[in-house]
């Protein structure tokens, strides 16, 4: 089942931190990345805000997205926040910041169906594969669990994280993702942009 979504969202996020090259981002953004995800577990909140604004400046129209920290989403001008399970509930971002996009990472049914229900724009699944680019993941999820959320009822758009390349994305979306959500398959290519046209061809 292809959900219907209310709005533009990514179909490639590229999420980044302090340590990648921030220089790219505009060559990354005319390639056709069409999404960006903050996410800097070391930075202190002012670090964050300065580096949330200075991705908006770079990636033109794209869509830029905070993980965890709605404060820093509001006060950097961001357009959503992506919220884990130990982050602000989601019926709580969305109270707070009703014009935000808010994703959430889901990892069952049961957790699609409660963000759903409180209120989230799409569903972060994953780890579908193996990944090295965070720790303390459990097991790989799979295609074949993706496929049964994108199926399942009530569920939200799903953007497939973990281990994604340009080869996995074409299957991620074969399987019902709306979009893949990735990291290393573009900082650690030796060419970043060549590999970022190839997911956006993948995800097409």
């Amino acid at each position: 089942m292809r959900v219907a979504v209310p709005f533009e969202l990514p179909r490639l996020f590229c999420l980044l931190s302090s340590d990648d090259d921030f220089n790219l981002l505009p060559a990354l953004a005319e390639a056709g990345v069409d999404g960006f995800q903050v996410r800097d577990k070391k930075a202190t909140t002012r670090e964050l805000i300065a580096l949330t604004t200075r991705v908006r400046s770079l990636v033109g129209d794209a869509c830029v997205m905070v993980d965890d920290r709605i404060d820093v989403a509001l006060a950097a001008g961001a357009d959503g926040v992506h919220l884990g399970a130990d982050d602000l509930p989601v019926e709580v971002a969305r109270r707070l910041a009703p014009e935000l996009i808010i994703g959430a990472t889901c990892r069952s049914g049961t957790a699609l169906a409660a963000a759903c229900s409180a209120g989230a724009d799409y569903a972060g699944f994953g780890p579908v594969h193996a990944t090295t680019s965070k720790v303390g993941l459990p097991a790989p999820l799979g295609l074949d669990a993706l496929s049964a959320a994108a199926e399942a009822e009530p569920t939200l758009p799903l953007i497939a994280i973990g281990g994604i390349d340009a080869v996995s994305a074409v299957a991620a979306r074969a399987a019902g993702a709306h979009g893949v959500a990735v990291i290393g398959s573009i900082w650690r290519d030796p060419d970043p942009v060549k590999a970022a046209k190839e997911l956006v061809a993948a995800v097409a």
